[in-house]
């Protein structure tokens, strides 16, 4: 994706050349648009299922590609997976950080699973693994409700790169007793899985085909159909264009927050001040305070 900082200036580029050449605003905009548009579709052509924006649209309403790579993952041959969601909020506690899980689903036992893809090492830091797990727990327990009630949980972080470096296919995590060397048994388990990974068992395929960006060079034939339909046909393709353009604004918008924090930070002002100065109607301030 071109970066927000090119963008803007393509953006002011594009509406001076415009203005100069008597185009109407409206139509410049019309035309910056479409050129988005184009960008949105290269960039599609070389997106792979490990990118997190790709992953938005594989997993929705899926439950069965859920399912076969829960399976994989989990080694749970005969795992049943009665929902999933992607780009779950989960926001119970008020005042807590609020976790966006990128694939959210639940088996026929009760259990949840929390898919996360980490593109980057920082993603994957072992403390944010941990906040992923306990907010799952919170999200799943109801006032009244005993806590042996709380359902066991996966958090799986697939990362690109092999975040151990030990060339393993999987790495599991789970609490021990150390006094008497015995697991602690609290349902609690997560899982790295290693992006590079390429061995020939059922993981390094399915790994394989999450580093792809054509269908036509993936193993299984159910991540190819998926990748094919939000490649190559229209609706497909149409969806992955609107997702493209959500997280445009996302990240717009978190640069926009960064810069009110920085302001802040620099000028000591409050928050109030920092977005006066940035000229933010008044209207769209609370929604920015609420995420400083």
């Amino acid at each position: 994706m071109i970066e927000l900082k090119q963008k803007k200036l393509i953006r002011v580029t594009l509406k001076i050349k415009y203005k100069k050449e008597g185009i109407e605003m409206d139509r410049a905009e019309e035309q910056i648009r479409e050129y988005e548009h184009q960008a949105d579709l290269q960039r599609l052509r070389g997106l792979r299922p490990i990118d997190d924006d790709f992953m938005r649209c594989l997993f929705k309403d899926n439950i069965e590609l859920a399912e076969f790579v829960l399976r994989i993952i989990t080694g749970k041959e005969d795992l049943i997976i009665t929902e999933c969601q992607t780009q779950k909020d989960m926001k119970r506690l008020v005042g807590a950080r609020s976790v966006c899980l990128d694939a959210y689903g639940t088996d026929s036992s009760g259990k949840k699973y929390d898919l996360e893809i980490q593109r980057e090492d920082k993603g994957a830091n072992p403390h944010r693994a941990r906040y992923h797990s306990s907010v799952l727990d919170v999200e799943n327990l109801n006032a009244g409700q005993d806590f042996h009630e709380l359902p066991d949980t996966y958090t799986i972080f697939i990362t690109e790169k092999d975040f151990y470096g030990e060339g393993k296919a999987i790495y599991l995590i789970e609490r021990i007793n150390l006094t008497i060397n015995r697991p602690f048994e609290d349902g609690e388990h997560i899982l790295y899985v290693n992006g590079e990974y390429r061995g020939k068992s059922d993981l390094g395929k399915l790994m394989h085909d999450f580093n792809c960006t054509n269908a036509a060079d993936m193993n299984y034939e159910i991540m190819a159909e998926r990748t094919r339909y939000l490649k190559e046909n229209p609706r497909g393709v149409n969806e992955m264009c609107k997702v493209l353009e959500e997280m445009r604004n996302e990240t717009a918008e978190k640069t926009l927050v960064q810069t009110i924090k920085n302001l802040m930070e620099t000028m000591k002002w409050s928050a109030e001040q920092a977005m006066a100065a940035m000229k933010i109607p008044m209207s769209e301030q609370e929604k920015y305070k609420s995420r400083l």
